[in-house]
């Protein structure tokens, strides 16, 4: 009997370091977590819901081929081009980061349990007194009421902050999330752009 034979790897692009992870090696990340982007001192540090598979295959925030989150820091003047995911860490250099509430991979953020959420929320307090970055942005609208517990939340600047930090709730960017459309996403991460300006 013939086995069959297991197709290589993704060769990395040469220039950009970008590869597209198969879905075996998707669902072989479950397991597997992404880095925090972090530093103490930031101007804004970005809190995503938990990260997806492609994510946590590739071992980089917000990489799924569907996800605005890099476009729209781009098209909204938080970074001066559209980076990859695979470049996040230039994000530092500008005075930005990114965690997430949940350390956890899933193949969606639905799948996040309401207890995961609230032992996030308490582990981000935890990071944000001790980074003490100017805002945190929080990107989950339903995960962030959940997490926090705080029902009645909208987008835009909450009423209580973490310590010194200011913390804001935005749209979450991932491409399962088709009620925000890109110029959805723009308008609310631009009204956020302004409110960082106003601060420095």
């Amino acid at each position: 009997m013939k086995t069959k034979k297991k197709s290589p790897p993704p060769k990395p692009d040469p220039v950009t370091g970008v590869w597209r992870p198969t879905r075996a090696q998707q669902l072989a990340a479950i397991r597997k977590r992404v880095p925090d982007v972090v530093a103490p001192n930031l101007t804004v540090l970005f809190c995503g819901i938990n990260p997806g598979l492609y994510s946590a295959a590739v071992g980089h925030h917000f990489a799924g081929p569907g996800n605005l989150f890099w476009p729209t820091l781009a098209a909204t003047g938080f970074t001066p081009r559209q980076l990859t995911a695979f470049e996040e860490s230039e994000l530092l250099s500008l005075g930005y980061g990114i965690t997430n509430l949940v350390t956890r991979p899933s193949a969606s953020a639905e799948e996040v349990s309401k207890d995961e959420l609230r032992r996030g929320a308490r582990a981000l307090r935890r990071k944000v007194l001790t980074l003490q970055p100017r805002f945190v942005a929080v990107l989950g609208l339903v995960a962030y009421r959940i997490g926090f517990e705080s029902s009645k939340a909208v987008v835009g600047r909450q009423p209580e902050d973490i310590g010194s930090t200011k913390v804001w709730l935005l749209p979450n960017p991932s491409g399962l999330n088709a009620f925000h459309q890109p110029a959805i996403l723009h308008q609310m991460f631009s009204e956020f752009r302004e409110a960082v300006q106003r601060s420095t």
